[in-house]
């Protein structure tokens, strides 16, 4: 009996981690780990309690999930068509392991129980095979959630709640018929329809994961791309204010000298000193060789000022043409947006970003340069912005505009300072 105890165990212990494991791949935002533990805790001490001290496994079932379920809503608060998803796949994937295991064993094994004392049991090698099957699926499941991250719409829970009725009803018929001792030649017919719907509802789980993390990432895309044609009409018209201003200043510098020399109170002189101190500021204007970056690193600048960030740019783009507008910008506003937030963190005295960029043999490198909070990582997305869906996806962007050249994008954090490094061959364009 000790040794059925233990497999027992062993099996309700594997079924619990499918739990953990499927349910958390579908409710992404459980942040709390101890939250997480507490329904496949109380799911094992369920199942455990009836497996070996109920007799009667009519309800098992039915109230262990919805306990499960009301479990996971209260200590998590996720979406209730989540959570029962997430369920459903476990309880589908450990009936399509049993019934698999056990049509095997039919036909491999001579006799697939044995009686010990008065309670009937499926033999050892029934429930090592039970456990890879079970295993085989909780890996697949977790590969293939991972790449597919995200919930599930109340539509699709509905059609995977009609093949979920059917498998339950069928493998209940099973287990009511092995525990009563009634099992006979019908068992296996039931158990491989059981089979073929289990794994018609897996299939139908991975295609609607799929399309749904493909329109997911089409709808974010979309999203991105409307925020970089944005971006890019923004600089445009910046660029276009930019000459007027130029011209302006032209004229101004030379009104200014006349003004100052020919008027004859010191008041006038004065007032004509201030006026050409303030237009001083496009004397130092960055000229990058390139008319819309430089309007890109002048905005930057004035924002990094403002801020007390000490900015320092070296940027020769001359001759740089093959690079579209909408993908400069992408470069360097993205990266400077994030070097621009990540330096505000600081006291003032480490606030600093320095910027190269320019023709290094046959590529274009792109070099920023910035301190950050030690535990600060942009590479993984974090932000501290309110939008948290839109914000994110700058350097995956930039990465994306990168390989378009077919370049690189690389970014790394060593003792505080995070560095952006673009290259783009331009024998290769």
């Amino acid at each position: 009996m000790w040794l059925y105890q233990i497999l027992d165990i062993l099996g309700t212990l594997l079924e619990t981690l499918g739990l953990y494991v499927l349910v958390k791949a579908y409710c992404l935002n459980i942040k709390n780990r101890f939250a997480n533990f507490i329904p496949p805790a109380l799911f094992f001490v369920m199942i455990y309690i009836w497996t070996w001290f109920i007799e009667d496994v009519t309800f098992r079932l039915p109230v262990v999930l919805i306990l499960t379920f009301f479990a996971y809503k209260i200590v998590t608060r996720e979406s209730a068509v989540n959570i029962i998803a997430g369920i459903m796949t476990q309880a589908v994937c450990l009936t399509a392991a049993n019934t698999l295991a056990e049509t095997i064993s039919f036909h491999t094994l001579n006799e697939m129980t044995v009686m010990v004392g008065e309670k009937q049991f499926l033999k050892p090698q029934v429930y090592i095979l039970y456990f890879l099957l079970q295993i085989i699926f909780m890996l697949f499941f977790y590969h293939f959630m991972k790449k597919h991250k995200g919930g599930i719409d109340k539509k699709s829970l509905l059609v995977i709640s009609i093949f979920f009725f059917i498998v339950e009803s069928l493998m209940q018929n099973i287990a009511i018929a092995f525990h009563e001792g009634t099992a006979d030649w019908f068992r296996i017919e039931i158990e491989l329809v059981t089979i073929v719907v289990a794994m018609l509802m897996v299939v139908l789980i991975v295609y609607i994961k799929n399309y749904l993390f493909l329109r997911e990432q089409e709808q974010r895309d979309k999203i991105q791309i409307a925020q970089l044609q944005q971006q890019y009409a923004y600089y445009q018209d910046k660029l276009k204010d930019e000459e007027r201003i130029r011209s302006l200043y032209h004229d101004m510098k030379n009104h200014l000298l006349v003004l100052e020399n020919r008027q004859n109170t010191e008041g006038t002189r004065q007032m004509a000193r201030q006026l050409r101190t303030q237009i001083m500021s496009y004397e130092d204007y960055i000229h990058t060789g390139n008319d819309f970056l430089d309007i890109i690193i002048k905005d930057k600048a004035e924002k990094a000022h403002a801020k007390q960030i000490d900015f320092s740019a070296t940027i020769d783009f001359d001759g740089v043409d093959f690079i579209d507008p909408l993908d400069i910008s992408t470069f360097f506003g993205n990266g400077l947006d994030n070097a621009i937030e990540a330096s505000e963190k600081l006291p003032e005295e480490e606030r600093v970003i320095l910027i190269k960029a320019g023709k290094v043999q046959n590529f274009v490198s792109i070099l920023i340069e910035n301190n950050c909070m030690p535990d600060s990582s942009m590479g993984d997305h974090r932000t501290t912005k309110a939008d948290k869906f839109l914000h994110g996806f700058g350097i995956s962007n930039m990465k994306k505009a990168a390989e378009k050249y077919a370049g690189t994008c690389t970014t790394t954090q060593t003792d505080g300072k995070f560095t952006l490094k673009i290259l783009l061959p331009i024998s290769k364009i």
